[in-house]
């Protein structure tokens, strides 16, 4: 059919693709609570960005850096493209279950010996050209059903271990690796058509495989196939070896493979162990043993890749430019300029930097970057074109049908240009470029220049120190020699409840829009920001409900007591209220207020997220929560002192409002509730940062507090090892403490463990309560009992906080009467069975 046709419905069909999911993410990112300039999002797909690739290509090209390299490269059979060893990452090697072969190759010159030779690629067997000792370790020849075979003497325990050999191991020959070296062999696949036209005059042989040889696993002879193995072929170009490339893009055998052309060489192994089985009788084959080890597959696909010989375009890393530095030693040099964080990012990065490949930065695929580079076949040079004027300068052909589309294929392909060496109609390669060049040159495609360098990029630092971190690296470094961001916040992964990678595969998978149903965004970004970020997130529902319980409810229930209360007081707050902080809880819980704001802001500043949470968390549960709002509960009652209730409510008031801005970033919609709700203003993402005040931290009475509230603690225990019930009124607590406690603070202490009264000196920490019960006391506990017993049922039978009660009772204290008609807001108390009626 019509090529162009089909090409151009499918370009168009992954840019509607892309706009679709573009769509769903930005909606997603506007439920999460990200502010962005959403009408000008950027796009790696944009004109912008593809043709700021195509200038730093040019850059690059200009530099000496570009190339065209014929090399052994990953792939991947399904997408049909070269892997990069950036796209490699740790998290796409899987631990697999593989047939490997121990196949014998015959010694020529040597009757009845072989070499026995092992690998968990059967498929890569046809391409054999040699075999690889470890000059430095010896071998030996194992007698074995009237044959000789050879390995390398350390592999002799494990492999009789494993029951892969049963033979007569007494006075074995013993060699040096370097004596076999010249060894010649051959092998089972010389028949086939393609492997023996490859070879021609070649023989295999036994080389010198350096440091590739090890004795951990296999025979201690190392299978080298040039076209199927990256050190394989590094072997092959040392040695002057010939290559076989056996397999097409799909990894299927080649036309030229004989019996085997057509059938996919990575799914069907048992093809290859079938025809060793068969061969000759089965001379080439001893054994087949189930493998488990660790293999990589495509990120994108997880497909297992093959290795194939093919011809792709590279960044050098390792040439010099005009400055007489290689463009590694340059990139790092930026990255030193870096903030990293953790630190330990920088030597991550630095590591990755010394050992890399040069960059493969071609895909043999239709849609994405068409790289700029114009191929000359007749005297092979290469013109790289730097934007889209230069193009329209230097086309003789199809720039008007190219015009007025964006340069993506089968546009492009339209535009050629003359050779600038022999004048030759040229035309584009047809390669697209690594997807990581669209999203390293996004801070020169998207940001003015007086927003350059960016001030900060946060993402997980698994697999990033290869890809998004490396190329803006890389980019940055070629085109201004600086670094494109200052500051980088590195995260470690989000696994499941159970610590395991979640996939849809497991089902263990669970989806954004799911999440944010079930229990709420500002939950989910709690738990991101809670966590360290050098640890995995375990994430999922139990946990989730666990966090919302600690945290999002106790903050939501002191926001309703204040609402519950207010309400039932007619109370009206409004900016400018003066703060009375006369009371020390008061005066205390604003002291606390401004030291945690102080805190909060200096751990953001410092990116330190997961340590600004936990005094977030340390204010509102500990502080707020347990100690202000419940000593404050009597102080906002209907019965309560009109003017200590107002300045109760006026301080608590003022500290939700103020709070509610510092946890913006934190948990946006929680806090545009409260805020909006509690002042009356548009939204709280317009108010400013809280500014702490100096003056209003008291730090002598935090220390006080703080005190009290550890004496408290251990009263409390006391209570409970004795068996005395808190309602019950004890007469007197004496403390030991650091600090000398204040009257105010010594009536808090007195409400929260109820006793008459609290004595303190100053010394090491020493609490006693005074446990003997009076009548008295007895009877003011039996007061409490009666006042609870009233209020639980008063929640029962559903009466409002300022609602009045009748009720009866068998019995209580005349003497204490007010007391309870007061506390239990009943009009009415008669004698009889216990009954609580709503008026």
């Amino acid at each position: 059919g019509d090529k162009f046709a089909s090409l151009e419905k499918f370009i168009n069909l992954c840019k509607e693709r892309v706009n679709k999911f573009s769509a769903i993410q930005t909606e997603q990112s506007k439920r999460l609570g990200y502010f962005m300039d959403w009408d000008r999002s950027y796009h790696t797909s944009s004109d912008e960005n593809n043709y700021a690739i195509w200038n730093f290509l040019k850059v690059v090209s200009d530099k000496g850096w570009l190339y065209k390299g014929h090399d052994s490269v990953p792939w991947c059979p399904r997408c049909g493209t070269a892997i990069s060893q950036h796209e490699i990452l740790t998290e796409e090697y899987k631990e697999l279950n593989h047939e490997s072969v121990f196949f014998k190759l015959p010694i020529r010159e040597r009757k009845d010996e072989y070499l026995l030779v092992w690998t968990t690629t059967p498929w890569t067997i046809p391409s054999n050209i040699a075999v690889a000792v470890n000059v430095k370790e010896d071998y030996i020849a194992y007698n074995m059903d009237g044959e000789k075979l050879w390995f390398m003497k350390k592999r002799l325990r494990d492999l009789e271990s494993q029951g892969i050999l049963k033979g007569d191991k007494s006075k074995p020959e013993i060699l040096k690796g370097k004596d076999l070296i010249g060894w010649e062999y051959d092998a089972p696949f010389d028949d086939i058509p393609l492997v023996k036209k490859t070879l021609g005059n070649y023989i295999h042989r036994v080389i010198d495989g350096e440091d590739v040889v090890t004795e951990e696993e296999g025979t201690g002879l190392l299978h080298v196939a040039t076209g199927a193995g990256e050190e394989d072929f590094k072997l092959g170009l040392k040695e002057k070896l010939p290559v076989i490339s056996s397999i097409e893009e799909d990894a299927s055998y080649v036309k030229d493979m004989g019996e085997f052309a057509g059938k996919n060489a990575k799914w069907h192994p048992e093809i290859i162990i079938e025809y060793l089985r068969k061969r000759e009788g089965g001379r080439f084959l001893l054994t087949t043993q189930m493998y488990k080890h660790r293999y990589p597959t495509c990120w994108r696909c997880k497909t297992e890749l093959v290795w194939r010989v093919v011809d792709e375009w590279y960044i050098a890393m390792d040439k010099k430019d005009k400055s007489g530095k290689t463009y590694r030693e340059q990139m790092m040099g930026v990255a030193k300029k870096i903030n990293w964080m953790p630190s330990w990012g920088l030597e991550r990065e630095l590591d990755w930097l010394k050992n890399m490949h040069d960059w493969l930065i071609s895909k043999e695929r239709y849609w994405g970057l068409a790289l700029p580079i114009w191929e000359c076949k007749k005297c092979h040079s290469i013109d790289v074109i730097g934007g889209k004027e230069e193009l329209k300068k230097k086309a003789v052909e199809g720039f008007d049908k190219f015009d007025g589309n964006s340069p993506h294929r089968p546009w492009i392909d339209q535009v050629k240009i003359k050779c600038a060496h022999c004048g030759e109609i040229t035309r584009r390669i047809t390669d697209v470029g690594n997807v990581w060049l669209d999203a390293g040159i996004v801070p020169f495609s998207t940001m003015p220049e007086n927003w350059f360098p960016a001030d900060f990029i946060t993402e997980s630092f698994p697999g990033q120190f290869k890809n998004w971190f490396y190329s803006l690296i890389a980019m940055s470094t070629a085109l201004k020699n600086e670094n494109s961001f200052k500051r980088v916040l590195g995260f470690a992964s989000v696994r499941d409840e159970n610590g395991e990678e979640m996939h849809k595969s497991k089902g263990n998978s669970i989806e954004f829009n799911e999440a944010a149903d079930k229990i709420g965004v500002d939950v989910m970004r709690w738990m991101y920001l809670k966590q360290d970020p050098e640890t995995n997130l375990n994430f999922g529902y139990h946990v989730a409900d666990e966090v919302r319980r600690f945290f999002h409810l106790r903050l939501w229930n002191v926001y309703s007591f204040f609402v519950t209360y207010a309400n039932l007081n007619n109370f009206v707050p409004r900016e400018g209220l003066d703060l009375p902080l006369e009371n020390v809880l008061d005066k205390w819980i604003v002291s606390r207020l401004n030291q945690s704001i102080k805190n909060v802001t200096t751990f953001i500043e410092k990116y330190q997220a997961d340590k600004a949470v936990e005094d977030i968390e340390n204010f509102i549960i500990n502080d707020l929560s347990n100690w202000y709002v419940r000593r404050s509960r009597d102080r906002v009652a209907l019965y309560a002192e009109d003017e200590d209730k107002k300045a109760c409510l006026i301080t608590l008031w003022f500290v939700l409002t103020e709070y509610s801005k510092l946890l913006v970033p934190f948990i946006p919609f929680i806090s545009e509730e409260i805020y909006t709700n509690l002042t009356g203003e548009d939204s709280v993402h317009l108010a400013d940062w809280p500014e702490y005040k100096e003056e209003l931290i008291d730090g002598n009475l935090n220390r006080e507090i703080s005190q009290a509230r550890a004496v408290v603690e251990i009263a409390h225990a006391q209570r409970k090892e004795m068996g005395i019930k808190v309602r019950q009124p004890l007469s007197l607590l004496s403390v030991k403490s650091p600090i000398v406690l204040s009257n105010e603070v010594k009536k808090l202490i007195a409400d929260e463990v109820n006793v008459e009264e609290v004595k303190n000196i100053k010394g090491e920490v020493d609490v006693k309560l005074e446990t003997r019960i009076t009548d008295l006391l007895k009877q003011k506990g039996e007061v409490r009992d009666i006042i609870r017993k009233i209020q639980e049922e008063r929640k029962k039978i559903g009466t409002n906080l300022d609602q009045e009660v009748d009720v009866s009772l068998p019995n209580w204290s005349k003497e204490f009467e007010k007391d309870i008609k007061k506390k239990a807001l009943v009009r009415n108390l008669s004698k009889g069975d216990f009954k609580v009626v709503k008026l």
